[in-house]
């Protein structure tokens, strides 16, 4: 999922139910995808500008008009109604051969429910395979099988958060059966798909608090890797999010990673190489995946990180996954702050957070003398 955090024509479709061409869009969403350059709006609304008569895709490279002056319209039939002329330099009513050849695919793949062949996907398309594997990938980022696995894990993650039988989710998510799921799912999740569903029954969960200069700090590991990390929080909270967990306190083989999680806590720096065990819907795990390019010492806008996800018009909904964060730190919500530089929300306490980020600011600065 880490590459879907990068920005690109289509990869927003992982994460937004598709719209067709004339679906209602907010303004404030529109607008937000203008001032994003976004391309996966292109084909879904025109932007017209009043004071000069013209109307452009989303993603025209043209200098932004003021917000005033814009008006938003469904297609371009409706904008030439109300007297506007297509923009010569984004083409609005033009899509290329390539362009249509990567839509057609990826309503293929959707329709299939399952992978389908890349000689099969680029026949439909009229292109010979080499040739439409590198267009596919230069308009999404991934190539057609790694789509089709992405869109499925998704499925996959969305299926298992909608329902008690892991059966189900299996089918659900387009999976031709369960060796074939499990298979996937633990290759993406660190619990099995029904522990998560079963407050991590079958699991065997270590834990220790240990005291930090942030207070004291809760751990909590599967054998896949962190699955908990919090500040004054006891194990009492721990037993309640995982209630069918085998809870046991840390022994000596807990230990070595539990030295480095608390390190990354008081010596702040890139710490991926520490394993971690969660799970949320696809949305909250593309959000998660985006806090972690974050580099220690810098921040990110809740309206950034939106962005970064394909959805510049959901930033309550990307504060909401940055608050449904379960590992503190390692995954660094920490780093996320509002628009206008204040710190905005933090689970654990704005101090807590301030200092984080103090500490990781020093840290910076200290390996640039």
């Amino acid at each position: 999922m880490h590459k879907a955090t990068r920005a690109c024509s289509y990869r927003s479709e992982l994460y937004r139910k598709p719209m067709t061409s004339g679906s209602k869009i907010a303004d404030d969403e529109a607008w937000a995808a203008v001032l994003a350059r976004d391309r996966s709006y292109d084909g879904h609304f025109v932007t017209g500008v009043l004071t000069t008569g013209i109307y452009c895709r989303p993603s025209c490279s043209a200098r932004h008009p003021r917000r005033e002056n814009v008006r938003f319209f469904p297609d371009g039939e409706a904008a030439r109604g109300a007297g506007l002329r297509p923009c010569l330099r984004c083409s609005p009513d033009d899509v290329s051969r390539d362009e249509r050849a990567v839509l057609t695919a990826i309503e293929a793949i959707k329709s299939a429910g399952q992978p389908v062949g890349l000689a099969d996907l680029a026949k439909r398309c009229g292109y010979s395979p080499t040739h439409f594997q590198r267009v596919f990938a230069k308009a999404t980022g991934l190539s057609p099988t790694a789509y089709a696995r992405a869109l499925q894990n998704a499925r996959m993650a969305e299926a298992l958060s909608g329902t008690e039988r892991v059966a189900d989710a299996i089918y659900d998510a387009g999976f031709s059966g369960p060796s074939r799921f499990y298979s996937a799912a633990g290759k993406r999740l660190g619990m099995t798909p029904s522990a998560w569903v079963n407050g991590g029954r079958g699991v065997r969960i270590r834990w220790a608090v240990v005291p930090t200069t942030l207070g004291n700090m809760l751990v909590a590991a599967t054998d896949k890797g962190i699955c908990r990390l919090a500040f004054n929080e006891s194990d009492e909270a721990l037993r309640r999010r995982f209630p069918e967990a085998a809870l046991e306190e840390g022994g000596a083989d807990f230990a070595n990673l539990l030295e480095e999680v608390i390190a990354a806590v008081e010596a702040p720096g890139d710490h991926s190489h520490i394993p971690i065990d969660v799970k949320g819907t696809s949305f909250q795990e593309a959000v998660w995946q985006a806090l972690r390019q974050i580099p220690p010492g810098e921040t990110r806008s809740y309206a950034e990180i939106a962005a970064a996800v394909g959805k510049p018009g959901a930033v309550r909904a990307t504060g909401t996954a940055n608050g449904a964060n379960n590992v503190a730190v390692l995954i660094p919500c920490h780093r996320v702050i509002r628009s206008d530089g204040s710190l905005g929300g933090y689970a654990y306490g704005l101090e807590i957070k301030q200092r984080l980020l103090d500490k990781e600011r020093h840290q910076k600065g200290s390996q640039h003398e």
